[in-house]
Protein backbone atom coordinates (compact mmCIF):
# COMPACT_ATOMS: atom_id res chain seq x y z
CA UNK A 1 0.00 0.00 0.00
CA UNK A 2 1.15 3.52 -0.79
CA UNK A 3 2.28 5.59 2.17
CA UNK A 4 -0.40 7.82 3.74
CA UNK A 5 1.08 11.14 2.71
CA UNK A 6 1.53 9.97 -0.86
CA UNK A 7 -2.13 8.90 -1.27
CA UNK A 8 -3.68 12.06 0.14
CA UNK A 9 -1.58 14.30 -2.08
CA UNK A 10 -2.06 12.32 -5.30
CA UNK A 11 -3.64 14.31 -8.12
CA UNK A 12 -6.89 12.30 -8.08
CA UNK A 13 -7.33 12.78 -4.33
CA UNK A 14 -6.70 16.52 -4.54
CA UNK A 15 -9.08 16.91 -7.49
CA UNK A 16 -11.78 15.00 -5.62
CA UNK A 17 -11.37 17.27 -2.58
CA UNK A 18 -11.72 20.31 -4.84
CA UNK A 19 -14.92 19.09 -6.53
CA UNK A 20 -16.35 17.85 -3.21
CA UNK A 21 -15.82 21.27 -1.61
CA UNK A 22 -17.46 22.96 -4.60
CA UNK A 23 -20.49 20.63 -4.40
CA UNK A 24 -20.91 21.43 -0.69
CA UNK A 25 -20.57 25.17 -1.25
CA UNK A 26 -23.11 25.05 -4.09
CA UNK A 27 -25.63 23.13 -1.98
CA UNK A 28 -25.11 25.55 0.92
CA UNK A 29 -25.83 28.50 -1.42
CA UNK A 30 -29.00 26.92 -2.86
CA UNK A 31 -31.49 29.04 -0.96
CA UNK A 32 -32.96 31.69 -3.23
CA UNK A 33 -31.59 30.24 -6.47
CA UNK A 34 -33.76 29.89 -9.55
CA UNK A 35 -34.84 26.28 -9.97
CA UNK A 36 -33.78 26.02 -13.61
CA UNK A 37 -30.28 27.37 -12.90
CA UNK A 38 -29.95 25.15 -9.83
CA UNK A 39 -30.87 21.99 -11.76
CA UNK A 40 -28.66 22.95 -14.70
CA UNK A 41 -25.63 23.52 -12.46
CA UNK A 42 -26.20 20.28 -10.54
CA UNK A 43 -26.28 18.37 -13.81
CA UNK A 44 -22.74 19.65 -14.38
CA UNK A 45 -21.35 19.23 -10.85
CA UNK A 46 -22.75 15.77 -10.09
CA UNK A 47 -21.12 13.94 -13.03
CA UNK A 48 -17.81 15.56 -12.14
CA UNK A 49 -18.24 14.55 -8.50
CA UNK A 50 -18.97 10.98 -9.61
CA UNK A 51 -15.94 10.82 -11.91
CA UNK A 52 -13.58 12.27 -9.31
CA UNK A 53 -14.95 9.98 -6.56
CA UNK A 54 -14.49 6.95 -8.81
CA UNK A 55 -10.84 7.94 -9.21
CA UNK A 56 -10.04 8.20 -5.50
CA UNK A 57 -6.91 6.11 -4.94
CA UNK A 58 -7.50 2.75 -3.30
CA UNK A 59 -6.64 3.01 0.38
CA UNK A 60 -7.72 1.51 3.69
CA UNK A 61 -8.63 3.13 6.98
CA UNK A 62 -5.57 3.12 9.22
CA UNK A 63 -6.79 4.60 12.50
CA UNK A 64 -8.71 2.69 15.11
CA UNK A 65 -10.83 5.63 16.23
CA UNK A 66 -13.84 6.64 14.18
CA UNK A 67 -13.82 9.91 12.32
CA UNK A 68 -15.64 12.94 13.65
CA UNK A 69 -18.96 13.91 12.05
CA UNK A 70 -19.46 17.58 11.31
CA UNK A 71 -22.94 17.70 9.75
CA UNK A 72 -25.52 17.68 12.53
CA UNK A 73 -29.12 16.51 12.16
CA UNK A 74 -30.18 20.17 12.25
CA UNK A 75 -27.69 21.06 9.49
CA UNK A 76 -29.00 18.17 7.41
CA UNK A 77 -32.63 19.21 7.91
CA UNK A 78 -31.97 22.84 6.98
CA UNK A 79 -30.25 21.74 3.76
CA UNK A 80 -32.98 19.21 2.95
CA UNK A 81 -35.81 21.68 3.59
CA UNK A 82 -34.14 24.41 1.49
CA UNK A 83 -33.69 21.97 -1.38
CA UNK A 84 -37.23 20.65 -1.03
CA UNK A 85 -38.62 24.19 -1.14
CA UNK A 86 -36.50 25.03 -4.17
CA UNK A 87 -37.52 21.90 -6.08
CA UNK A 88 -41.17 22.07 -4.94
CA UNK A 89 -43.36 19.83 -7.14
CA UNK A 90 -40.27 18.50 -8.94
CA UNK A 91 -38.76 16.93 -5.81
CA UNK A 92 -40.35 13.48 -5.95
CA UNK A 93 -39.37 10.74 -8.36
CA UNK A 94 -39.85 7.00 -8.68
CA UNK A 95 -36.80 4.83 -8.19
CA UNK A 96 -36.33 1.24 -9.23
CA UNK A 97 -32.76 0.88 -7.96
CA UNK A 98 -33.76 0.59 -4.32
CA UNK A 99 -33.07 -2.61 -2.36
CA UNK A 100 -36.67 -2.63 -1.05
CA UNK A 101 -38.02 -2.65 -4.63
CA UNK A 102 -37.56 -6.40 -4.96
CA UNK A 103 -40.08 -6.87 -2.13
CA UNK A 104 -42.62 -4.38 -3.47
CA UNK A 105 -45.22 -4.42 -6.21
CA UNK A 106 -45.27 -0.63 -6.36
CA UNK A 107 -42.52 1.82 -7.27
CA UNK A 108 -40.58 3.46 -4.45
CA UNK A 109 -40.96 7.23 -4.13
CA UNK A 110 -37.70 9.09 -3.60
CA UNK A 111 -36.85 12.73 -2.97
CA UNK A 112 -34.19 14.62 -4.91
CA UNK A 113 -33.75 16.95 -1.91
CA UNK A 114 -33.19 14.04 0.45
CA UNK A 115 -30.75 12.34 -1.94
CA UNK A 116 -28.75 15.55 -2.43
CA UNK A 117 -28.73 16.05 1.35
CA UNK A 118 -27.51 12.49 1.91
CA UNK A 119 -24.66 13.06 -0.53
CA UNK A 120 -23.95 16.44 1.05
CA UNK A 121 -23.71 14.92 4.52
CA UNK A 122 -21.09 12.33 3.52
CA UNK A 123 -19.12 14.71 1.32
CA UNK A 124 -19.22 17.63 3.78
CA UNK A 125 -18.02 15.41 6.62
CA UNK A 126 -15.19 14.26 4.35
CA UNK A 127 -14.22 17.82 3.38
CA UNK A 128 -14.17 18.94 7.03
CA UNK A 129 -12.14 15.90 8.07
CA UNK A 130 -9.71 16.45 5.21
CA UNK A 131 -9.22 20.09 6.22
CA UNK A 132 -7.86 18.92 9.58
CA UNK A 133 -4.39 18.86 8.03
CA UNK A 134 -3.54 15.67 9.92
CA UNK A 135 -2.20 13.10 7.48
CA UNK A 136 -3.78 10.06 9.15
CA UNK A 137 -7.18 11.77 9.50
CA UNK A 138 -7.03 12.95 5.90
CA UNK A 139 -6.09 9.45 4.74
CA UNK A 140 -8.87 7.79 6.75
CA UNK A 141 -11.39 10.37 5.56
CA UNK A 142 -10.44 9.61 1.96
CA UNK A 143 -10.66 5.85 2.54
CA UNK A 144 -14.02 6.11 4.28
CA UNK A 145 -15.48 8.44 1.65
CA UNK A 146 -14.40 6.00 -1.07
CA UNK A 147 -16.02 3.09 0.82
CA UNK A 148 -19.26 5.05 1.23
CA UNK A 149 -19.18 6.05 -2.45
CA UNK A 150 -18.94 2.40 -3.50
CA UNK A 151 -21.56 1.20 -1.02
CA UNK A 152 -24.12 3.98 -1.11
CA UNK A 153 -23.79 7.52 -2.30
CA UNK A 154 -22.41 6.74 -5.77
CA UNK A 155 -25.63 4.95 -6.70
CA UNK A 156 -27.69 7.67 -5.02
CA UNK A 157 -25.87 10.29 -7.09
CA UNK A 158 -26.56 8.45 -10.35
CA UNK A 159 -30.24 7.96 -9.50
CA UNK A 160 -30.59 11.62 -8.59
CA UNK A 161 -28.99 12.67 -11.86
CA UNK A 162 -31.61 10.65 -13.71
CA UNK A 163 -34.36 12.47 -11.80
CA UNK A 164 -32.73 15.88 -12.38
CA UNK A 165 -32.40 15.11 -16.09
CA UNK A 166 -36.14 14.46 -16.16
CA UNK A 167 -36.81 17.75 -14.37
CA UNK A 168 -34.61 19.74 -16.74
CA UNK A 169 -35.70 18.25 -20.04
CA UNK A 170 -39.25 17.01 -19.43
CA UNK A 171 -40.43 18.93 -16.38
CA UNK A 172 -41.15 22.35 -17.88
CA UNK A 173 -39.04 23.95 -15.15
CA UNK A 174 -38.67 27.25 -16.99
CA UNK A 175 -42.42 27.54 -17.61
CA UNK A 176 -43.14 26.72 -13.95
CA UNK A 177 -40.76 29.47 -12.78
CA UNK A 178 -42.38 32.02 -15.07
CA UNK A 179 -45.71 31.31 -13.36
CA UNK A 180 -44.25 31.83 -9.84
Amino acid sequence: MVRTSQVIFERNAVEFVTVAAEYCAFIERSEGQKRAEFVDTLLKILPLLYIKASMIPECEVMGEDGLESFVTEDDYEVIRMNLQELLADFDDYLDVFVEDMKYSDTPIRKSIAEDLSDIYQVVKDFVCQFRSGLNETMHDALAQCREHFIAYWGQTLVNTMRALHEVKYNGDVEEEELDD
